[in-house]
């Protein structure tokens, strides 16, 4: 304890590996962080139950109307205003000049410049909170801004093997994974980015092209208002393509999900890339104050073990999965581009966050080969070189969950048994999908296009009345026998994928392998929305 302080467990930071601080911040400054707060402990997940609704989840999860008094009385006395608060969410935002930040956190922030990511706003050590707010405050986020959602640079038609190659469309991915006929009318569909604008020029070009009407797109700010296509343009060079390159993650998400869900309604929810923003974007959905899901689709992460990730957030961000779980809402995760190394290369596998939470639908990738479906791996596995693999393995942090009934060993010596990754897959690499980005026509794909097809079946489920009651969450119900039969209903309802693998090279140098049945990188296999919509109770 240090003036009144004590240090805030889970809040240390190493240095972002190859960044170097190189200023002070302005102590005028203005920061806005988010404050986690401790509530009541959810009670385990009941797969047999459909989702409960927002004020149950209140009383079993939200904050105390005390706790959040304290909080605002507290940092009230350092001179930060509290500019929203959720009981549901058990967060409360606050903002003030660096100077108060500093005396609030004891942060020692400074200004860090990072070859890949420019120049932020970070901190090392741990934060400190004041005496009073412990036991109550089990977070705050914001302070640093170093990036932890990241999704790579798509694998687009110009850059790979099948050059000049118009991928899969809407009809032929409904064929080729046997969509339930209905339509998506009267759903929502929620989509997670972090950075990126819209433009719905190529989505309109998009519908028109494969003969589509134009679905409802709501954008939403959740902790960051995208620019228009207008400002975009406005941008200095380098700034406006790195917007314009994440803009093509961002409208390949609305346009597989604007294919395979005609008459749904689309929200896209915007936030910030560091730490703040995942929990920021997730209060958001768990809120429903912009509409309400049964389905949301993030094609971001970054390896669970990253040393960019804080131990907090992980906890925090896993916490708020769980949240949208009990609510029934279905929360499909990448399992990453970057085979069994996930962009780290220190010899050892690695699989990403938060696809390895046990409260999301973890989506890997496959590829086409002649007239086999098999595991995506393109040399070297990574998306160095304009390769890439479907991420998968077994989580060094998260336990296996008790209805994840697979055996599965790490490639790791001496690791838990911990959650395995992928549940299921869907198309990632060749021959692709086929998108109008930036005005311009061509394939793209990773699992970051396998997460939002998965996303759209699940809608489409949905809309045929699958599950029949409310809205569940789907991925435990992949690994329960089927009614009335003795098979699971991911094995039922999927095309096994039996061959390949995800080996990242030259680090680790090895992967997990597809095998007959449930395996470490295809998971149940490819969909059958026909047979699981059969399968499902």
């Amino acid at each position: 304890m240090t003036d009144g302080h004590v240090a805030l467990a889970g809040s240390e930071r190493a240095r972002k590996h190859d960044a170097q601080r190189v200023d002070d911040v302005n102590p005028q400054a203005r920061i806005e962080v988010t404050l986690t707060l401790d509530g009541l402990e959810l009670a385990p997940l009941d797969t047999s139950k459909p989702g409960i609704s927002r004020s149950e989840l209140e009383r079993g999860f939200g904050a105390r109307d005390e706790d959040i008094a304290k909080v605002r009385e507290t940092l009230g006395r350092y001179g930060l205003e509290v500019e929203g608060s959720s009981a549901l969410a058990r967060s409360v935002r606050v903002s003030g000049s660096a100077a108060q930040m500093e005396k609030a956190f004891h942060a020692g922030l400074g200004i860090y410049r990072s070859d890949r990511d420019g120049e932020f706003r970070g901190r090392e050590g741990s934060l400190e909170i004041p005496a009073d707010l412990e036991g109550i405050v089990t977070g705050v986020f914001g302070l640093d801004q170093r990036r932890v959602a990241r999704r790579g640079r798509g694998v687009t038609s110009a850059s790979s093997s099948v050059a000049q190659v118009v991928g899969l469309g809407p009809s032929e991915l409904e064929e080729r994974y046997a969509f339930p006929v209905s339509s998506a009318a009267g759903q929502t569909v929620a989509i997670a980015e972090f950075g990126g604008a819209y433009f719905s020029s190529d989505l309109s070009e998009f519908c028109e092209q494969h003969g589509l009407s134009v679905p409802q797109v709501t954008v939403v700010n959740a902790g960051e208002q995208p620019p228009t296509p207008a400002e975009v343009q406005g941008l200095p060079q380098e700034q406006r393509e790195e917007v314009e390159d994440i803009s093509g993650e961002v409208m390949m998400d609305i346009e597989i999900v604007a294919g395979l869900c005609q008459g749904a309604e689309i929200l896209v929810f915007f936030s910030t890339w560091d730490e703040k923003g995942w929990i920021d974007l997730l209060n958001a959905v768990i809120e429903g104050k912009s509409g309400d899901t049964s389905v949301l689709s993030i094609s971001w992460g970054a390896a669970e073990d990253s040393p960019d990730w804080s131990k907090a957030a992980l906890e925090e961000i896993d916490q708020r999965l769980q949240a949208a779980a009990h609510l029934g809402i279905t929360v499909c995760a990448a399992s990453g581009d970057d085979g069994s190394g996930d962009q780290l290369e220190d010899g050892r596998a690695h699989v990403n966050f938060p696809s390895t939470s046990p409260f999301v639908l973890s989506v890997g990738g496959t590829m086409i080969e002649g007239d086999q479906e098999v595991v995506w791996w393109e040399q070297p596995g990574t998306r160095k070189g304009h390769g890439g693999a479907t991420g998968g393995g077994v989580s060094v942090i998260f336990q296996r969950p008790s209805w994840q009934t697979v055996q599965v060993q790490s490639l790791n010596h001496g690791s838990i048994d911990g959650r395995v990754v992928p549940d299921i897959a869907a198309l990632a690499g060749p021959p692709f999908y086929d998108l109008v980005i930036l005005g311009q026509r061509g394939g793209n794909g990773g699992t970051s296009a396998a997460t939002p097809l998965w996303a759209s079946l699940i809608t489409r489920i949905a809309a045929a009345g699958k599950p029949t009651q409310k809205p569940v969450f789907m991925a435990p119900l992949l690994y329960a026998d089927a009614p009335q039969q003795a098979q699971p209903v991911g094995e039922l309802g999927c095309t096994d994928i039996v061959r390949g693998e995800n080996r990242s090279e030259p680090e680790p140098g090895q992967g997990y392998q597809a095998t007959p049945g449930f395996d470490a990188v295809s998971g149940w296999g490819v969909p059958n929305g026909q047979r699981l919509i059969t399968a499902l109770p």
